[in-house]
């Protein structure tokens, strides 16, 4: 079988790992650098080309695409699609995973707890917005943020609104602001499960190192093996489901009610393969060879 690996380049871990483990199953594998790819869009003839090889002649593409690079990367997969090319990974539910606002609304359409959390850019409504998640204090996120960054802990109101007014100043982009509640029993500490297909393949704990509430690994964060329990592992399942994603890195924390899931990343590190001894790579190469014979599903999650 013929793979493209769509990353940034073959130094990057994860695409090194997929490389290894597609090679140790016979396949031929190929890393293409999709900010190098260009699409020719004509009329019944839509084509991608990298380094003037037409990428339709490959039999799936693993799409690893980086956040700030969303667009143009979902643009590439969406172009594959269109010339019938199987993908692990729709360029619609890649983009809907990297809205966090979306996200969230989509999550709790199919019934999957989540933190409580409000959209707004009004300021002059602070109160009944921080009413409305239960007091202080509360989590101030960028819709569009990744790793930790555009997160702030705001402790009192004054704070509150102070980082508020400072968000919608600097953010001249449209990206929305949600508030969201701060789950004290959880703080610094969340999981993350590794979905493949409707299986989760690994899972481990992250823990923030200093007083940082946030605990990605980007952040320093420290990684340890966790079990789930069987609830957790449904629900990791769903949500990934909800996104529309076959591949996931699933982010929750327990909660005095329960698991609440935090976010579906569509393009998850490998550094769980490193803390678990889990072979992830190896378990999405035998998804692709289990899949890539059909077509790509239509999308059914209608968002």
């Amino acid at each position: 079988m013929k793979i493209a690996i769509l990353s940034n380049g073959p130094g990057n871990y994860s695409t090194k790992r997929l490389k290894e483990e597609a090679k140790l199953r016979g396949h031929e594998v190929t890393v293409v650098k999709y900010k190098e790819c260009y699409a020719s869009i004509e009329q019944n003839n839509p084509t991608v080309s990298y380094q003037g090889v037409d990428l339709s002649k490959f039999d799936a593409i693993i799409p690893r695409i980086a956040s700030y690079m969303t667009k143009y990367g979902t643009a590439i997969v969406r172009q594959l699609e269109m010339q019938g090319v199987y993908t692990t990974s729709s360029s619609i539910a890649i983009s809907r995973s990297r809205d966090k606002l979306r996200s969230l609304q989509l999550l709790a359409k199919s019934g999957i707890g989540i933190p409580k959390t409000v959209v707004s850019r009004n300021t002059t409504d602070i109160d009944d917005l921080l009413n409305h998640l239960g007091g202080m204090p509360v989590i101030i996120k960028l819709a569009r943020g990744t790793h930790g960054n555009g997160v702030v802990l705001a402790e009192t109101k004054k704070a509150a609104k102070s980082v508020l007014q400072a968000f919608y100043l600097t953010n001249d982009d449209g990206t929305n602001i949600l508030l969201q509640e701060f789950i004290e029993e959880s703080a610094g500490t969340d999981i993350r499960a590794f979905v493949v297909g409707s299986r989760v393949i690994a899972s481990m704990k992250r823990q923030s190192l200093d007083d940082d509430f946030r605990s990605n690994l980007h952040k320093g964060g420290e990684g340890t093996i966790v079990k789930l329990t069987d609830e957790e592992k449904k629900i990791a399942v769903k949500s990934a489901k909800a996104m529309g994603l076959n591949i996931a890195g699933v982010d929750l924390m327990r909660s005095a009610r329960g698991p609440l899931i935090l976010e579906v990343n569509a393009s998850p590190g490998f550094g769980i393969e490193k803390v678990t001894g889990r072979n992830v790579a190896g378990a999405i190469i035998e998804y692709v060879e289990q899949n890539a014979k059909r077509r790509n599903k239509k999308d059914k999650v209608g968002a």
